[in-house]
């Protein structure tokens, strides 16, 4: 009897859940959607809304008139001439922080550096006014050289237990053929900076003298593309 019953609880068991079906499982149990992303989209795509400008112009005019568009939004992508140096800044500071975006070279080049690699380069923690260049830590973007330190206008980093005041040359090589997108992080923690090219770590440092400030993208006598630039908050540590 009592086996003939288990059958039948058995029996009834399938039937509700063939007859039914299964609840959707719970938010905590889904992928993290975008909206829940704690991520900050920089560059918009559209338009430079959170971006202002300064360029050194030889006849020394306003620096935040672009008469010659040396800066533009091309198709969702930031299109950088190169045939004035100057910046494109954040107007907010940032500080602990990890930075994604994507480069690409173009073809012109012009003088003083027609003759020269393409150059570019992504400072972080910008202080002090707008110049070429801003007191700021420079991850190098120039061909063959991405990842390179430059401690800019007075600024220091210590790598590998030596304090380094000007340059520092990458320890690797991840930089993708003239012409191809590449993919640039720098994570900006506290005192430490890491410079990831194309998801290779290439060169990191620590006990940087400024740890907070403005972003700036580099023109810088070549012409360069920019997309996908966003920055994602480090939690503090204590």
């Amino acid at each position: 009897m009592n086996a003939l019953r288990n059958h039948q609880v058995q029996a009834m068991l399938v039937l509700l859940v063939t007859s039914f079906p299964l609840a959707a499982p719970s938010s905590a149990d889904e992928p993290k959607s975008k909206a829940s992303d704690n991520s900050i989209v920089l560059f918009n795509g559209k338009d430079f809304k959170g971006w202002h400008i300064h360029i050194r112009h030889a006849d020394k005019s306003d620096p935040t008139v672009d008469s010659k568009g040396v800066f533009k939004v091309e198709d969702g992508v930031i299109h950088i001439s190169g045939e004035e140096f100057g910046g494109l800044i954040t107007d907010d500071e940032f500080e602990n922080y990890r930075l994604t975006l994507e480069f690409k070279w173009g073809e012109k080049k012009w003088p003083p550096r027609q003759n020269a690699v393409r150059d570019s380069g992504i400072l972080v923690h910008c202080v002090g006014p707008d110049k070429v260049w801003s007191k700021s830590i420079e991850c190098q973007i120039q061909e063959h050289d991405c990842g390179d330190f430059w401690m800019v206008d007075g600024t220091t980093l210590e790598i590998d237990g030596k304090v380094e005041t000007r340059f520092k040359k990458k320890k690797k090589d991840a930089e993708r053929p003239t012409g191809q997108w590449n993919q640039v992080e720098m994570i900006c923690d506290g005192d430490k900076i890491v410079n990831i090219i194309n998801g290779v770590v290439v060169h990191e440092g620590s006990k940087a003298s400024v740890t907070k400030g403005k972003i700036l993208i580099q023109s810088e006598g070549a012409e360069v593309f920019y997309r996908n630039i966003k920055l994602t908050p480090i939690p503090k540590t204590k």
